[in-house]
């Protein structure tokens, strides 16, 4: 198991993307392209459950670790990703610490959890060394909860609080939207509720992520105190280089 958690406990930004596809050989490119992790979308992108197991394969052999944005806060959808391999679990639209600690639930064995106990899975080498696992899962598993609403911001300090959340993800665009400043984020409110979610953050030695607006922010969301830090998705990048190649072809 790629242990992120450590790196981060040690201090070093990490830097990932979204896939959007579904599609194994773009998860693989992406991770093959060096990033820290990839978050493989399951709330807005186009693929599915059933695409996830593939993807993992795809980024078994590449530096990234393999996350997953679930679309619910459902226990039984986070355990079958567990299960299958994946190593951290994205949740979105946590509002409070009730939600936050079914998250942390969803992610842990009795007695610290409700996630269901099955010994012969592929994250735990189908058998061969599920006592290592389940003891490691604890320590080794990212749990990222999402700050995207105004909500969450007057609560995000209760939401830090709970123990077993590793990362508050700031989610900029649902976060503006829900401030009612869409996309303005030097709004004096929005940077309120982002200076609210790092003080938290470092109340409660929690790891502070953002998703940059552009990557020329890179240098000022990192200054800020965000390590956990993602840029793009594997759609977007695909359009860009496409739209980009088409002009130098037409220019030529």
């Amino acid at each position: 198991m790629k242990n992120c958690w450590s790196r981060l406990a040690q201090g070093e930004t990490l830097m990932g993307s979204f896939i959007s596809t579904g599609y194994p050989i773009n998860t693989e490119l992406m991770g093959l392209a060096g990033f820290d992790f990839l978050i493989i979308d399951l709330e807005h992108g186009m693929g599915s459950e059933r695409e996830i197991l593939s993807q993992l394969y795809a980024l078994q052999n590449t530096p990234a670790i393999p996350v997953v944005r679930v679309e619910s806060h459902d226990k039984q959808r986070v355990h079958r990703l567990l299960d299958i391999g994946v190593q951290g679990i994205m949740f979105p639209r946590v509002d409070n610490a009730a939600q936050a600690r079914d998250c942390v639930a969803a992610m842990r064995y009795p007695p610290d959890g409700v996630r269901g106990v099955a010994t012969i899975v592929r994250a735990a080498g189908y058998g061969a060394h599920f006592n290592d696992y389940r003891t490691e899962s604890k320590s080794n598993l990212l749990t990222i909860i999402q700050i995207e609403s105004a909500e969450a911001v007057k609560n995000v300090d209760e939401i830090a609080a709970v123990d077993g959340v590793d990362v508050l993800f700031v989610g900029p665009m649902d976060l503006s939207t829900s401030l009612g400043i869409f996309r303005q984020y030097d709004h004096p409110l929005f940077l309120d509720a982002l200076n609210k979610s790092l003080d938290a953050a470092r109340r409660h030695n929690r790891v502070a992520g953002f998703l940059l607006p552009s990557v020329d922010t890179m240098r000022h969301y990192r200054d800020m105190g965000f390590r956990f830090i993602t840029a793009g998705t594997d759609v977007f990048l695909l359009k860009n280089a496409a739209a980009q190649l088409l002009r130098e072809l037409r220019n030529a």
